[in-house]
This record gives structure tokens, C-alpha cells and sequence, in this order.
């Protein structure tokens, strides 16, 4: 469960495993392209979904030229400046088809994408956040990129409308599901709204399966910054206070204070796994093969045998 690029490496991380993998993704943008298609032709914006599928293809050449041509992007004087080639492929299927699912599906074929991907609601969303200025005030942003950018600290967020549809595929995936991974990625415009939806957040209640929350390597430049890692699973207790989480997984070097966080992962019931998960040089970016890695130590692991572990 989540959105954009933090999504996108727990996808591309996930695919080497022998899993049948359902990507469950936030229908909040209202930026650049995917908020353009989403003005001018009313459907749900497709970028992230795009992203997600992108992730899924294969190390083949068929993957990987696949992937390329999803993500290419336009760069002209005209109309189709900033379009993704992607976004627009994925517009017409569901024009054509009626049906986001569907549509979803038809490219994930196309792709041979190694997993299936669906919007986590049946309707374009919005993010509403309440924010404190640097001045000490309490003021109202309205819509992800504007929540995403940011220079006041996110208190809160909400979604418009408050009880959207989800998608009767993502409730099934999810309550039939042996692992629910939550996260890394935005927190508050990708990986706080799956949690907001109120038949989603049914369905992480009543499903059997177990639930792990991955956290971000750093915070993020505008809704997260300044956070700590605790502060993250605070933010994450404050707005889903009935969730429970088994396992949280951090990299092992960017926890300051490894009790803190411990006490955080607790308040949710969560064993806390520390790893290392970040590639080699220096960057915030998730390494795919570390990655897999441990999301393959965690699920083979039996319940309580990861408690504060340290694994890698």
C-alpha cells in the first residue's frame, strides 16, 4: 500500500520474491500530468498507478523496454508537454473499457508487470491538510502537491470526500492476504491516506493477515521535514489509532535513537526490525536486493522471533 516512488522500491524489491503481489495505490494526485487527465477527463489520476506498474516489469528486455515506454515523458511546445506515455495509455483503456480495474489489468498484461495493481479507491480523492506556520498559525492546504511542498509542519490530513468506495479487488486482496506492507513513501499524501478510507481501514482490521509498516530513509523536504523516525510512527498511531502493525521495518542507519523508535513500534504492537536497506552511496534511496532481502527474512520468520532484531 502506498504511492510514487516509495511504493515504487517497495514494488520493484517485492517482484523477486515467489509472491502473488496486489499493489494497492493512493488516487490523491492533483499535480502535473495525472492532475491534468484528472481535470480534462474526469478518471482517477494515473501516475502513480503508472509508477507501480512500471516498477512490476521484469530485469528482461521485455520489462525493461516496457518500462522505459511507460515512464518516457514528452517534452514539447504543445499540448503533450509534461505527458507521460504511461498516464495517457492508461487513460484511453479506461475510456475505452469503463472500468479502472480492468483497464489496470489490460496493461499489466501488456507489460507481463510481475503482480497486479489497483487504485485503493473507486473515485479521484483529494488531500486536505491542517498545517502550522512558521509564525505559530494554524492554517488549511488543500490538495496533494500543494500538502507535498509544503513548508509548514502537517499536523494533520483528511480526505474529500471522507467515505469514498473502495474497490471491492483491493478489500478481497487485502482480507485475503497472508502480509500487508504499509509504506515507505510520502507519509502524509501516499502512505496516510490507504489508512483514511474507511472500508480499507475495515478490511487491515478484520483481514488475518500480518501487517508490516516500512519507514522512510529520511524525512521528506516539505510534509516530513524535521521529523523523526518515532515521530513518523506517531503520526501513523495519531490518525489510525485502531491499527495494529507485527512488524515495523527501518534501516538500521538512519534510527538516531533505536528506543525511541522501539517505544513507537510498540504502542501499534510491532516488533521493530532494524536492516540495512539503503543503497551504498550516501543517497536516500532504497537498494532493491537489500530490500527484498529483508522483506524475505521478515515474512519466513516466525511471529515474536524478530523482536528488536538487527538482522543485516
Amino acid at each position: 500500500m502506498g504511492g510514487g516512488h516509495g511504493l515504487a522500491a517497495s514494488l520493484s524489491a517485492l517482484r523477486y520474491l515467489p509472491v502473488d503481489l496486489t499493489a494497492v495505490v493512493t488516487v490523491a494526485d492533483n499535480g502535473g500530468s495525472s492532475g491534468r487527465l484528472r481535470d480534462e477527463l474526469g478518471v482517477l489520476p494515473p501516475g502513480d498507478l503508472r509508477q507501480a506498474l512500471a516498477a512490476l516489469c521484469g530485469e528482461d528486455e521485455w520489462g525493461r523496454t516496457w518500462a522505459q515506454v511507460l515512464q518516457h515523458r514528452f517534452s514539447t511546445e504543445g499540448d503533450l508537454n509534461g505527458h507521460s506515455v504511461g498516464n495517457l495509455l492508461i487513460a484511453a483503456l479506461w475510456e475505452l473499457l469503463d472500468d479502472h480495474v480492468d483497464g489496470l489489468d489490460w496493461v499489466g498484461r501488456l507489460l507481463g508487470a510481475r503482480g497486479r495493481v489497483l487504485p485503493m479507491a473507486s473515485i479521484p480523492l483529494d488531500i486536505e491538510a491542517t498545517v502550522r506556520t512558521a509564525a505559530g498559525a494554524m492554517e488549511v492546504v488543500r490538495g496533494q502537491a500543494a500538502v507535498a511542498t509544503t513548508r509548514s509542519e502537517v499536523l494533520a490530513v483528511r480526505l474529500d470526500p471522507t467515505d469514498p468506495p473502495a474497490s471491492p479487488d483491493v478489500l478481497r486482496a487485502v482480507r485475503d492476504a497472508d502480509w500487508v506492507v504499509v509504506g515507505p513513501g510520502s507519509w502524509f499524501t501516499s502512505v496516510l491516506p490507504n489508512l483514511l478510507v474507511p472500508q480499507l481501514s475495515q478490511a487491515l482490521h478484520d483481514t488475518a493477515a500480518r501487517r508490516m509498516l516500512v519507514l522512510n530513509l529520511a524525512p521528506q523536504t516539505g510534509e516530513t521535514e524535521g521529523f523523526s523516525p518515532e515521530r513518523h510512527l506517531e503520526v501513523i498511531a495519531d490518525h489510525a489509532p485502531d491499527l495494529r502493525v507485527d512488524v515495523v521495518l527501518a534501516d538500521a542507519d538512519a534510527i538516531g535513537d533505536p528506543a525511541a523508535v522501539r517505544a513507537a513500534a510498540a504502542i501499534m504492537g510491532a516488533e521493530l526490525v532494524l536492516e540495512r536497506l539503503a543503497v551504498g552511496d550516501g543517497s536516500a534511496r532504497h537498494d532493491p536486493l537489500r530490500l527484498a532481502g529483508a522483506y524475505e527474512r521478515v515474512m519466513r520468520a516466525r511471529p515474536g522471533a524478530l523482536r528488536d532484531a538487527r538482522l543485516q
